[in-house]
């Protein structure tokens, strides 16, 4: 835990993340007393952790049961790619302008690593490269409020890209897409460019979308 850091902050994000991070699963029950004693702490701050994840939309308060896990709903992730599409393309478009070659080779380095990732077969790992590969694009915006509300969006789509990556066949489409976009922005081609972004998140909203679905047919 991080020392520098008031109680129940230090709370509440090892919570957010182990949700985000799929360590508490959705549906799962969130027990008060099992969580304090995980995390050594008194459950007062595990009670205000809940009720700011609860404002969050990461946790549901259900009568009766107590507080668990908010599932991942098809509304949810609709509203959170509906706003990122639009960002993204955005973002893509400044980047063709304003990469430098400096960029370009952060970008393939990033990229290396991603396809690493790929081949040892870690989800985590794959997630997170995927992350860097994409905060290289971000950070050659130049443009540091839009690279704040993308961070700010990632974080929201953390569990719906952990949900994408899980399926195998799908890494070497996320791949092909990242080496798209890639041969766009090194080629300065503002229309590929944003339409390779465009595939890229309509691809991981079709597979998500089928993943909730067949969870609610269980």
């Amino acid at each position: 835990m991080n020392e520098y850091l008031p109680l129940r902050d230090v709370v509440f994000n090892t919570l957010r993340q182990a949700i985000l991070k799929g360590e508490l699963a959705p549906g799962e029950r969130l027990m008060e007393i099992q969580l304090a004693e995980k995390l050594g702490v008194s459950r007062t701050p595990i009670r205000e952790a809940i009720r700011k994840l609860e404002l969050e939309g990461l946790v549901l308060m259900i009568p009766r049961k107590g507080a668990e896990v908010a599932k991942i709903s098809e509304k949810s992730l609709k509203d959170v790619l509906e706003v990122r599409r639009s960002l993204e393309e955005l973002a893509i478009e400044l980047a063709c302008q304003r990469m430098t070659d400096g960029d370009i080779q952060n970008l393939e380095k990033a990229q290396r690593a991603f396809r690493d990732a790929i081949l040892n077969g870690n989800a985590m790992e794959i997630a997170e490269t995927d992350e860097a590969y994409h905060d290289v694009i971000y950070n050659s915006t130049q443009n540091a409020r839009l690279v704040q509300i993308l961070n700010n969006l990632r974080e929201q789509m953390y569990r719906f890209r952990l949900e994408y990556i899980k399926e195998e066949d799908k890494r070497q489409i996320l791949q092909l897409e990242h080496e798209k976009i890639l041969a766009a922005l090194h080629a300065r081609r503002v229309a590929e460019a944003r339409a390779a972004v465009r595939e890229h998140i309509d691809n991981q909203e079709i597979t998500v979308l089928k993943s909730i679905k067949e969870r609610e047919e269980e």
